[in-house]
C-alpha cells in the first residue's frame, strides 16, 4: 500500500490510524515516518502502551497495538489531539493537566524535545500539548 497523500497534521493522522487499529483489535498499524511520529511512538513504548514499533522498507512506522486480559482490550483505550495546527495549546509546567488523575499521559512539545506530563513536570518545563493518551 503506497500512499502518495501530503498529511498536514501528522499527529492526528497517527492518533486517528492508531485507534481505528485498536477498535478493530488489530495487531499492527502502520503510519507514515516522521521524527515527530518516531518519538511519540518511543514515548508510547516506553509508557508500556504500545508493545512495539520498527521502521519498514517502506520507510513507514510498523506499530504493534497492545491488548491485555483475555478478551483482548486495547491498553490504549483513548487518544486526543489537543494542540491542533489551528489552534495551538501551550502550557506552564504548573499547569500542565493531569489525565484521569494521572492514569494517562500527556505529551508535550518542549524546549528540550518530546516527553510526558510527568517528566516535564519534574523537569519544570512547559511547552505545547500535543496529545493525551489514557
Amino acid at each position: 500500500m503506497k500512499e502518495n497523500f501530503m498529511v498536514n497534521d501528522t499527529i492526528s493522522d497517527m492518533l486517528t490510524r492508531i485507534r481505528n487499529a485498536s477498535l478493530i483489535r488489530s495487531q499492527i498499524v502502520s503510519i507514515p515516518n516522521t521524527r515527530l511520529n518516531y518519538r511519540v511512538l518511543e514515548i508510547l513504548e516506553q509508557e508500556g502502551l504500545i508493545e512495539s514499533f520498527q521502521l519498514s522498507l517502506e520507510n513507514s512506522l510498523i506499530i504493534r497495538l497492545k491488548y491485555k486480559g483475555r478478551e483482548k482490550k486495547p491498553c490504549i483505550t483513548n487518544l486526543k489531539r489537543i494542540s491542533k495546527p489551528g489552534l495551538r495549546v501551550y502550557t506552564s509546567s504548573k499547569e500542565i493537566p493531569k489525565i484521569l488523575g494521572g492514569m494517562g499521559i500527556v505529551i508535550l512539545s518542549t524546549s528540550k524535545g518530546l516527553m510526558t506530563d510527568r517528566e516535564a513536570r519534574f523537569r519544570k518545563l512547559g511547552g505545547e500539548l500535543l496529545c493525551s493518551v489514557w
